[in-house]
Parts: C-alpha cells; sequence; structure tokens
C-alpha cells in the first residue's frame, strides 16, 4: 500500500521555527564579575629579548590599549616573533586573555610557547575534549539518520576544567583555545556557586562535606582514588579534583577542621599545606538541586505545542516519531536523571528563554578581560561559519520530528553574540590581516616585519605560462643539487597528481598533497620532503599557514593569475612565505596577465622585503636560514608534555625522556613493496599504504604469518589468539597517544585496528 503524502507544506523550510534573537537578547542570564577587576600579575620568562620589529610592535600596542583602543591589529610577517610580542603586550596589559586559533594543532603550539614564556602563571588549554565526535543528522533525501557517536579525550577534559577552575578563582590566567569556546559549557554562575569551600578551624559535619562533593558530581571510591572521586577513612576525606593531578586531604577532629594538605595521588607524599581549600565541580554542566518534576513538566509543555504544530500542518509521521522519542527521554531522565543527547534539553534544564543561546568559556572571563585573534583571517571566518552549519543540521532533525524546538538553542554562538561579547581590548593577529579585521582598525596596523634573524622575504620572479615546465624543470634542478627543498602549488587535485607523474618521469623525486590524502599520510609527506626522501612537494591549498620548512628554498606557484580563492592577495602572500625560512627563499610565479590580486601580493613583498633589507644594512645584521632539529617538526607538539614531567627542548622531547616515559616515537606508515619500487624516482601516490594488494603496515607484520624462521605454520587458535593480543596492544596505544594529544598517531592505530578487526 503507497504512503500517504506527511504533509501539507511544500517547502520544510518555508515556516521558521525559532525567531532569531539579537545579541542584547540572546545572552543566557546575567552574570556577576567572579573576580576584583584588578592587575593580573604576569611574570614574563624568556632567553632573549625583542629584536628586530618586536620592541616598537609592544610598544604601540601597549600604548594603543592603555588610550583606550579598543580593536588593533598586528601584522607580523612569517617568522618575525609575533608570539613573544604577544606575550610582553599580556604582561603589559595585566588581564585574564585568550587566545583563539583556528585549530588544535596551532593551539597546542601556542598553549606550551605561552606556558615557557608564563611559567609561574596559569597557562591553560581549551580546545574540543572529542577524539572522535559524530554529530546527530538525518538525511532526507535517503531517509537516513546518524545516531551521534563520539570518544571524548580524558586529559583534555581535565585541562578544560582546570581553565574554568583558575578563571573563576585567580586574575592571572592566559587560555589558549580553538573554537570550541564559542560552544555551551554550563552556567559558571552556577559553577562558581557550587565550589566547595573549606578553610582550616571552621567547623563542618563530616557527611555535610560528602554530601556536598557528590552534589558537584564526585563519585565516592575508597579502592581506588581516580580523577573527580574521593575516597573516606574515618575522618581523613580524600578528594582527586577532575582538573588537578594532585589530590586534596582534609583532616578532621570532630567537626572542626583540622588540616588541609595537598599531595602526591601516586606516592602520598605532602606537597603543601594549606589554610583554606576551594573544589571545583567534577564536570562544567552542573545544576542546583531541583526536582526533576520541573524539567519534566517544561518539557512535556514544549512537546505538546510541537505535536500541536505537526498535527495541524498534517505531518503524522514526524508528529509519531518525536512524541515516541521524546516521551522515552523523558522516562529515561525520570528514573536515571540523564538521557542520550541530554545536551539537546538544555535550554529546558537551565529554564532559559527559548532563543538564548548557552553559556560559553567567553561567559567565565567576565567583563575585563584580554581577547587575541590568530591568524585573524582564518579563525573570524570560522567562528562565523560554525553557527550555520549546527543550524542547518538541527533544524532539519527538529522539522522531521527527531528532536523539540529547544534543541536549536544547545548551539554556539552566532557571530553577531560572538561581537556582541567583544571586550574592551581585542588585538587580531596575522600575516595578512583580512578586510574585517582591517574595517574594526580603521585600515591602521602595527606591522612586524623585520624578523630578529634577518631573513628577508623571498625574491620573486615571473614566467610567461608557455615554456613553463621547461624553466619549472631547470629551477628544480638547480634548487635539488644545492641540497634545498622545492613546493609547487596548482589549482586542482588532477593537476597535482598529473604534474606529480609529470615530474617522475622526468626521474625528479616528487610527491602530491590535496585534501584527499588522509591527515597522517599529509604528516608523513611533510616528514619526508624534510628528510629527503623527495624533492619535491605539489599541492594545492594545503601549503599555507603552519607549514615551517626551512629546508625549502623555492615555492612555485602555477597559474598565478587566475583570480579566485586560492590566488587571491592573501593566499598568494601566505604561500609566498613557506620560503621565507631560507636564505635562498625564492617565488616563481608563472603568469600571463597581471591581476590585482598577483600585483598587490608582488608589490606587498618587494615593499616588506626593501623595508628588511634597509633595517639589516642600518643594525649590521647578516640574514641567516633558520636552523631547526628535524624531530621538532617529526611529531605533534603535545600540550601534555609538562603535566608528564617532559623536559623538553625548544618544541621536542629528548630521546632519553621519551624512553622513559614508555611514549613511543610515531613510526613512519610503511609503504607497499610496489611503492618502494618506484622510490628511485618518487611515488606517484596512485596507492596508499594499506590499499587492497599492499604490504600491511609494520604493527600488523607477524600476526598472520609463519612463527619466527622455522617455517611451522600458526593454528587458527594460536593465530586468533595473537590477533587479540595485538589488537589489545594496538588499542593501548591508541589510547596513549590521544591521551598526550598524538591525534595523529591515534588515528594512524585506530586505522590499523579497523582493518585487522
Amino acid at each position: 500500500m503507497a504512503r500517504a503524502r506527511k504533509t501539507i507544506t511544500p517547502d520544510p523550510y518555508a515556516k521558521p521555527i525559532a525567531k532569531p534573537l539579537p545579541p542584547e537578547k540572546s545572552l543566557p542570564g546575567k552574570l556577576k564579575q567572579f573576580q576584583s577587576p584588578t592587575r593580573a600579575n604576569f611574570e614574563l620568562v624568556s632567553p632573549y629579548g625583542a629584536a628586530g620589529d618586536q620592541p616598537k610592535a609592544i610598544e604601540e600596542l601597549t600604548n594603543g590599549f592603555k588610550n583606550g583602543e579598543q580593536f588593533q591589529t598586528l601584522l607580523g610577517v612569517t617568522g618575525s616573533g609575533k608570539t613573544f610580542t604577544m606575550a610582553n603586550v599580556i604582561k603589559n596589559v595585566g588581564k585574564p586573555t585568550l587566545i583563539l586559533t583556528h585549530n588544535k594543532t596551532l593551539a597546542a603550539q601556542l598553549y606550551q610557547e605561552f606556558k615557557a614564556f608564563f611559567p609561574h602563571n596559569a597557562v591553560e588549554y581549551f580546545v574540543s575534549y572529542y577524539d572522535y565526535f559524530q554529530p546527530e543528522a538525518y538525511i532526507p533525501h535517503t531517509d537516513t539518520f546518524i545516531e551521534k557517536d563520539a570518544s571524548i579525550n580524558d586529559e583534555i577534559d581535565k585541562l578544560r576544567l582546570r581553565a574554568t577552575a583558575n578563571l573563576l578563582t585567580r586574575r592571572d590566567v592566559i587560555i589558549v583555545a580553538s573554537v570550541s569556546c564559542i560552544y555551551g559549557l554550563g552556567s559558571p554562575s552556577e559553577y562558581f556557586d557550587l565550589m566547595v569551600r573549606i578553610k582550616k578551624g571552621d567547623i563542618y559535619d563530616r557527611d555535610k562535606i560528602l554530601h556536598d562533593l557528590v552534589r558537584i558530581q564526585y563519585t565516592r571510591n575508597d579502592f581506588s582514588l581516580e580523577r573527580g572521586s574521593f575516597r573516606v577513612h574515618g575522618d581523613v576525606i580524600e578528594i582527586h579534583p577532575s582538573y588537578d593531578e594532585e589530590g586534596l586531604r582534609i583532616e578532621l577532629f570532630g567537626d572542626e577542621v583540622d588540616r588541609l594538605v595537598r599531595f602526591n595521588i601516586i606516592t602520598g607524599e605532602v606537597t603543601q599545606e594549606m589554610d583554606e581549600m576551594t573544589i571545583a565541580p567534577a564536570k562544567h554542566f552542573v545544576t542546583k538541586e531541583e526536582g526533576r518534576a520541573g524539567i519534566l513538566q517544561r518539557m512535556q509543555m514544549e512537546l505538546t505545542d510541537r505535536l500541536a504544530e505537526l498535527d495541524k500542518e498534517g505531518k503524522v509521521l514526524e508528529s509519531a516519531r518525536l512524541s515516541s522519542r521524546t516521551r522515552y527521554d523523558m522516562e529515561m531522565i525520570r528514573e536515571t536523571g540523564m538521557c542520550s543527547g541530554i545536551e539537546n534539553y538544555s535550554r529546558i534544564i537551565e529554564n532559559r528563554a527559548p532563543g538564548t543561546r548557552p553559556f560559553t568559556l567567553i561567559d567565565y572571563f567576565g567583563d575585563d578581560w584580554l581577547l587575541m585573534v590568530d591568524e585573524s583571517h582564518v579563525s573570524i571566518p570560522q567562528v562565523g561559519g560554525m553557527a550555520e552549519g549546527d543550524k542547518s543540521r538541527k533544524t532539519t532533525l527538529v522539522q522531521y520530528g527527531f528532536r523539540l524546538p529547544c534543541a536549536l538553542d544547545n548551539r554556539p554562538m552566532n557571530f553577531a553574540e560572538f561581537e556582541y561579547m567583544y571586550p574592551k581590548q581585542v588585538l587580531f593577529v596575522s600575516a595578512t590581516p583580512g578586510d574585517y579585521e582591517l574595517t574594526k582598525t580603521g585600515g591602521v596596523v602595527t606591522e612586524q616585519i623585520n624578523r630578529p634573524t634577518g631573513l628577508l622575504d623571498p625574491k620573486i620572479e615571473m614566467f610567461p605560462i608557455k615554456g613553463q615546465m621547461d624553466v619549472l624543470l631547470y629551477r628544480i634542478e638547480e634548487v635539488v643539487k644545492n641540497g634545498d627543498r622545492v613546493l609547487v602549488t596548482t589549482l586542482t587535485k588532477k593537476m597535482a597528481q598529473d604534474l606529480t607523474d609529470f615530474f617522475v618521469e622526468a626521474g625528479i623525486r616528487a610527491r602530491y598533497l590535496h585534501s584527499d590524502i588522509k591527515t597522517l599520510e599529509r604528516h608523513e609527506l611533510i616528514r619526508g620532503l624534510r628528510t629527503g626522501e623527495f624533492d619535491v612537494l605539489v599541492g594545492i591549498n594545503l601549503l599555507r599557514e603552519g607549514l615551517d620548512l626551512p629546508e625549502v628554498s623555492m615555492v612555485a606557484i602555477l597559474d598565478a593569475d587566475k583570480e579566485g580563492f586560492l590566488r587571491n592577495y592573501r593566499s598568494l602572500i601566505q604561500t609566498m612565505g613557506r620560503a621565507s625560512r631560507n636564505v635562498n627563499g625564492t617565488v616563481l610565479l608563472f603568469a600571463d596577465n597581471m591581476t590585482d590580486s598577483l600585483d598587490k601580493a608582488v608589490t606587498e613583498t618587494a615593499r616588506r622585503r626593501a623595508v628588511q633589507e634597509e633595517f639589516n644594512k642600518e643594525h649590521g645584521i647578516t640574514p641567516k636560514s633558520v636552523t631547526r632539529k628535524l624531530e621538532d617538526d617529526l611529531r605533534i607538539n603535545d600540550p601534555l608534555e609538562e603535566e608528564f614531567g617532559v623536559q623538553n627542548s625548544e618544541f621536542g622531547i629528548d630521546d632519553e625522556d621519551e624512553e622513559s616515559l614508555g611514549i613511543r616515537p610515531m613510526e613512519p606508515l610503511q609503504p607497499s613493496s610496489k611503492t618502494k619500487k618506484k622510490g628511485a624516482r618518487g611515488s606517484t601516490q596512485k596507492r596508499l599504504p594499506g590499499a587492497e594488494g599492499d604490504e600491511i603496515p609494520s604493527p600488523l607484520r607477524g600476526s598472520r604469518m609463519t612463527e619466527g624462521n622455522h617455517g611451522s605454520r600458526m593454528t587458527d587458535g594460536s593465530r586468533g589468539s595473537k590477533t587479540g593480543d595485538k589488537l589489545e596492544d594496538l588499542e593501548r596505544q591508541m589510547k596513549e597517544a590521544a591521551a598526550r594529544l598524538d591525534f595523529e598517531e591515534a588515528a594512524r592505530l585506530r586505522d590499523i585496528i579497523r582493518g585487522m578487526k
């Protein structure tokens, strides 16, 4: 029997489900100032002083903020030491600081650098705590519903909790964050009010303390003191805060607090005597005690209203689906206090008005703070895009009866709300500031062009498109003879692959890099370029921000006159900047026409180079190429190194420290036998390790092969047993990698585990 049409509304998007509120009306609630706006004392520790353009930039930015300017822009070229300038501005301004950047890797690098600059202050790391996240979604045209699936990184969760706890209890705080800072986090007022505060000598009932700990989501475990738990032995209460490595001990004498100490969780050794103790909640999403009846009543009211709307529109299936799913969630909340996807009811649970946004990390800063946006030309557009993508997905879920309309209010800030939360001092940092930043500052920027190393922006040479391959091959051979590397950028994936094949046939060791290459393989390609496994890397849009390749002395940009996203002014400047770490840096532009973007990029680079040459001449500086230990670029910087007690060099970890910690450095993927045969001239990358017919990567070898050199084949039982053991070992390694934020290694191991299963 044919299914009847379920709706009389031709376009489900014609009628908006929720009317957006202006930012001044979408605030989740009135917030108080948690800390008095006194000056924060930041102690900057550095073995070197400001050099190049840094002293002038520091002075200009500091004076600008002191004179009441809200927005300033630091235009700093690649390698000019923008991070050190930012650190000095933070020290001079003396306010809690949020540093916003656009991805986890850059956030981790900034965290390490600021942690080194401010070892005596609270420098925190706040990014998404998901190792893996598949959001709930519905695809109407295929009638496919995708359940939410996620894996939470326990170590990042700890750092997030520590960041918010420090924000509410001290002023000298620097938080390096990704766009995760604009997503829902729970009420800072309730988080602050629910903190358990205990003073030495005060009178407390032991059971009251235990009740308070349970109320803020701590669990009792008298056998193992794990993170977010406590144990009780007579009049001694020991707590392992969810945001700390050390434990807290409360010793009572009757009902009087006799002693408060911090202690080492492993050894039990007392590390600090305390007169006062503050214990923050174990989770961000905590609410004051309230009967579940109130929450269920508000859910029922919203469900009744929504079902009436669906029935009126003739959406029978959607109405039945929503009723079934919501009533099931209500039953789970009634019986257990939890349900799957409970965050979609956050507006009802927090009793917020429809259309209001949730609380975010930014709300924890209060009114008096400093915002720095790193790589602002990328980070600002990313902030603007988060809310729209989330809204599109959840609108579909609501319209097809998978969620109540309140799910739309469990969302990130939209851009208007983000702007409304700007503090009195905002610094945009970029080598190529966007139009938004320039508009905010009236086109005025603080330039940081001269590098402490004296390095110049690359020389630019232009060639016509006709005969470009002959020119390119000749110049590549010259660069390779000098022991340097080359980057070549094209416009399409097919062009990148075809050009790589052309180079290989010409006897040049080349690889390509584009969005189809997995993150792990991208890392291995960069490793291979630096170690000299090949000499030329062909790419499209990935050879830009964040790539620090001192070995690259030449960048070739094909079709440089094709105006568009890949060849606009900012993209050209960022791509050219990849050659600025080498004293022989050169950029080859192949174009028949001089577009506006091309002209602007060439003119700006020439201007910067002239300024740098004059500065070097005036100060007697001889430019030298940047020299970095190879291992510095061969692993993801670990924001938890200090947490594990690692003594790191400038950015990497010493070999002996890796051994003592049991941290296994990332192993390169083992190429297939077919790839090895092509290795003499460079791989065309038609096949990736792990593809059908390829040799299995090294961690799998031996699991299905003969035992030792005796030639005796493994039995099915022993093979299964060894495979199971190998799976357990790989899963352990994967979790360890994720715990230290080595996401690429974790992804590699995850893919191997899936292949074995």
